[in-house]
């Protein structure tokens, strides 16, 4: 069964529409209220000067209709000679045990003409049907109009049923109705239109916080933009417009503020990775270099300290790479631009899995090369640094045999790398934030298992893909995951 679909009105999106809209509704109920009473009061009037008449015509006409149906001429005496001076249509009736034995109606023109009308049986019943309490009642007669009339009891057991049309009174209503309905239309309209002026004029204040919020929303606050734009016009607090665009300056203030706070603790934590990572790498190397010499010794040295010495040239080595590593996060973060040289990353590619291979036999690596080589704008070193710390990653992070694809594809302004892997995919909990610094899929590794790392691979690869103007991104599900880099290609413009 097909359900039915309510026509819905028109929502109003904007406060500005809904006051318009809430003024020419109240206007409207309120003509309408001004009419309607209006209207009654008129109708309720002109219908109680009706009866007042009706009370004054008496029952000297249906009394008349008793001569055979005709109005009695001037010498039948005083008591009737008056009802030639009766209103123009006014209606009498004779009954008598419930049935219409006379009736007539006062035309203009002749009185001599024929005054019987020609009821219905319908009629005759409405009229046998009203009150004899000499009061009026409304009556309709489909051989005339509507009626206001009076039934009284006669001297002969009749009786004698007169009345005064209505038409005159419904005809001034209507008119009435008419000039109300036009000219509460056009005040609907003129009052419309000066409303959404007066409306639009009132909220201008509103508007400019409105477009003050807006150009803040479009600001780069993640990225550290402090420079707000010019606060919201507050000229007047004690109107309810000002108090929200001053407490919306205040706000803005201390988000200014914020940032400015933050922004100056994250450059200071910029300077102190990158001072301490260069003055780390002198002190490193040292300690590596001492290890390596005490290695060379000639003499015989005990297998304990061989040992300590290897794993002292080890974990020096891989604090030289994280130390490398932070002082390349420090500089892309201080926005140091990288090389901007034609690389074919065909070459890279080939060269970055020929490295993989040789470091992780024991995985199944392929190439899907497009036929023409690829090339963009970059830094050759960091491009393979990416690639070569993509391929590490599926290295440490799937068992041996998985299958790692090496893809790379052009469209009509990017170049495409994408690295898959069959294996068991990274924690969904953690895919937020993979990108991120020191971020690990495995948190309770120990920090001196074989190929573990600080957390920072691919974060360099993403810092490394936004400073060439690209991006990275991630697709992983259990026995499926992608690592996508985007770079730009050349400009053909």
């Amino acid at each position: 069964m097909r359900s039915v679909r309510h026509p819905r009105l028109p929502r109003l999106r904007t406060l500005r529409a809904r006051l318009t809209f809430g003024l020419v509704v109240l206007l409207a109920v309120s003509c309408a209220a001004v009419g309607l009473a209006a209207v009654v009061e008129l109708n309720g009037s002109l219908t109680q000067r009706l009866d007042e008449q009706l009370a004054q015509v008496g029952t000297r006409f249906p009394e008349s209709l008793e001569r055979n149906g005709t109005l009695p001429s001037d010498h039948d005496g005083d008591e009737h000679a008056d009802t030639r001076r009766m209103a123009t249509g006014t209606f009498g009736a004779r009954l008598l045990d419930g049935t219409v034995t006379n009736n007539g109606l006062i035309r203009s023109g002749d009185p001599a003409a024929d005054l019987s009308v020609d009821l219905t049986a319908q009629d005759a019943g409405r009229l046998a049907a009203v009150p004899v309490d000499g009061r009026p009642h409304t009556v309709e007669l489909s051989a005339l109009c509507d009626y206001r009339v009076i039934a009284t009891a006669g001297r002969d057991g009749d009786v004698l049923i007169v009345g005064l049309p209505l038409e005159p009174v419904q005809a001034t209503v209507h008119h009435l109705e008419l000039v109300a309905g036009i000219v509460f239309g056009l005040a609907l309209v003129v009052t419309g239109v000066a409303g959404a002026f007066w409306v639009r004029w009132s909220l201008r204040p509103l508007s400019r916080v409105a477009a003050t919020a807006t150009r803040v929303s479009e600001l780069p606050l993640a990225s550290g933009e402090v420079a707000l734009p010019a606060r919201a016009p507050d000229t007047d607090p004690d109107s309810e417009v000002g108090r929200v665009g001053g407490a919306f300056n205040r706000m803005l203030g201390h988000v200014e503020d914020a940032l400015t706070k933050r922004h100056a603790s994250e450059e200071r934590l910029r300077r102190f990775a990158a001072d301490a990572s260069h003055e780390l790498r002198t002190p490193v190397a040292s300690v590596r270099g001492h290890a390596e010499l005490a290695l060379l010794h000639p003499g015989p040295v005990p297998p304990e300290v061989t040992r300590a010495l290897r794993r002292i040239t080890a974990e020096s080595a891989r604090m030289g790479e994280m130390v490398d590593d932070l002082l390349l996060l420090a500089r892309l973060d201080a926005g140091r631009p990288l090389e901007r040289r034609p690389v074919d990353l065909t070459h890279v590619v080939l060269d970055a899995v020929t490295d993989a291979r040789a470091t992780g036999p024991g995985h199944r690596w392929t190439l899907d090369l497009p036929e023409e080589p690829v090339t963009v704008p970059g830094d050759a070193h960091r491009l393979h640094q990416v690639l070569a710390n993509l391929l590490a990653n599926a290295r440490l992070h799937t068992p041996v045999g998985t299958e790692v694809t090496v893809t790379l594809e052009t469209t009509t302004d990017s170049a495409l790398m994408s690295v898959h892997d069959d294996g068991p995919g990274v924690p969904e909990g953690i895919q937020p934030e993979v990108f991120e610094r020191f971020t690990r899929a495995e948190h309770r590794r120990r920090a001196d298992a074989p190929g573990a790392g600080a957390g920072l691979g691919l974060s360099i690869v993403a810092a490394v893909a936004e400073a060439h103007g690209g991006g990275v991104d991630l697709e992983s599900t259990p026995g499926s995951t992608t690592f996508r880099v985007r770079l730009p290609a050349f400009s053909t413009g």
